[in-house]
């Protein structure tokens, strides 16, 4: 008996298997919490009647173009209580003259703007806080000049949550391209992953953060918390930032039905999606709670499945053993195969192409990425 070998042999195909388990746990308790309560939830056959009233609030900067495309769509919910509320962050372009337009057809919105002056490192706060000064409702429904709603039960299926007395509600915000580039089928999954963090962490009680491209909680949550002073020293941070100071002890809910899908095609390239992206990334590190915590080990062991694989299969042929060859295998083509389940199951929920293999390219390169941030902010 090959003592030696038996040792290399229960070292590697443990501490493989470890890491299998590892990632199985991340894909079917957390990643796939989001779904399965949606579907849970799609079963419910009895729904509250709707009575909470809704105050949509988008801030606008030189957005004339997407607001002719996206604003009526918002406009014209069909919803019986809501109104929607424009704030012109100093546009230059005809986004005054449109907002003047529309409201002569639409009575239920309103606009406002930014005073010039106004100081532009917290000039997204400010108008926000404009808006929901503004905001006649207590229930308060965000997204951006850029996106569109994909139902026009967009508000219902949020007003919803609020009916069974929700305080925050977190929603996801898909991407279409016009155009075909470099990298957008990444872009794609990188959207998918980013939505799934957040919105699997909600599901869990242990939100860390929202995106206001699709964003509901209540007004007088905003000035329990007076407003966004606790991230006013933050750059960004009037979305993800300020959930992640303001929902504890709060009733959070998650929404993923197709009706309260927003959807963007302003990315038409790798860099407009960095720029889109960046904010987030850039307040990560001042996240409090255990998120940071749970996905930064999540890609060690990612990662670290992939090299401890490469290796047993290597030892496995230099030693001419199939058994750990077969191993190794095993764990890889289940742990493959698990996320595939997970990953095509919210894409057919979304309408997005399926992932196939290139999603082994995928979850190396964002973990390598991810581990870069890491190590940058430790040594900074």
């Amino acid at each position: 008996m090959d003592w030696s070998f038996d040792l290399t042999f229960w070292t590697w195909a443990g501490l493989l298997m470890f890491l299998w388990l590892t990632q199985l746990l991340y894909y079917l308790i957390i990643y796939n919490r989001p779904y399965t309560r949606e579907k849970k939830r799609e079963k419910q056959t009895e729904v509250k009647p709707n009575c909470v009233s809704v105050s949509v609030v988008v801030v606008a900067e030189n957005e004339s173009e997407n607001l002719r495309t996206n604003l009526p769509l918002i406009l014209e919910q069909d919803y019986p209580n809501f109104e929607v509320i424009v704030v012109n962050m100093g546009s230059t372009d005809e986004t005054e003259s449109y907002l003047e337009e529309l409201s002569a057809k639409y009575p239920h919105l309103y606009h406002t703007f930014l005073p010039d002056g106004a100081e532009r490192i917290n000039a997204k706060k400010l108008a926000l806080t404009l808006g929901i000064k503004a905001a006649k409702n207590d229930v308060l429904l965000f997204t951006e000049a850029y996106c569109r709603p994909l139902s026009k039960q967009w508000i219902e299926s949020f007003a919803q949550s609020f009916d069974q007395g929700s305080d925050i509600v977190l929603g996801f915000c898909n991407l279409s391209f016009t155009k075909k580039f470099i990298g957008r089928k990444y872009i794609l999954y990188d959207n998918l992953k980013f939505g799934l963090k957040y919105l699997s962490m909600a599901a869990l009680n242990q939100p860390f953060m929202g995106v206001n491209r699709n964003l509901a909680y209540k007004r007088s949550l905003f000035f329990e918390n007076k407003g966004f002073s606790s991230v006013l020293t933050y750059e960004y941070g009037e979305d993800d930032l300020f959930i992640n100071r303001v929902w504890k002890g709060r009733d959070v809910d998650v929404v993923l039905s197709a009706n309260s899908l927003t959807e963007t095609n302003i990315v038409d390239g790798y860099k407009v999606w960095k720029n889109l992206s960046r904010k987030y990334r850039h307040s990560q590190k001042e996240y409090k709670g255990i998120a940071n915590f749970v996905f930064g080990i999540e890609s060690l062991t990612t990662l670290l499945f992939y090299i401890v694989f490469g290796i047993s299969v290597y030892i496995g042929v230099a030693y001419a053993r199939t058994e750990l060859i077969v191993l190794s295998t095993l764990l890889f083509l289940t742990r493959f195969g698990t996320q595939l389940l997970v990953y095509n199951r919210y894409n057919k929920h979304l309408g997005v192409n399926q992932i196939g293999l290139r999603l082994i390219c995928y979850d190396i390169f964002q973990s390598l990425s991810n581990l870069g941030r890491l190590i940058r902010r430790r040594i900074r």
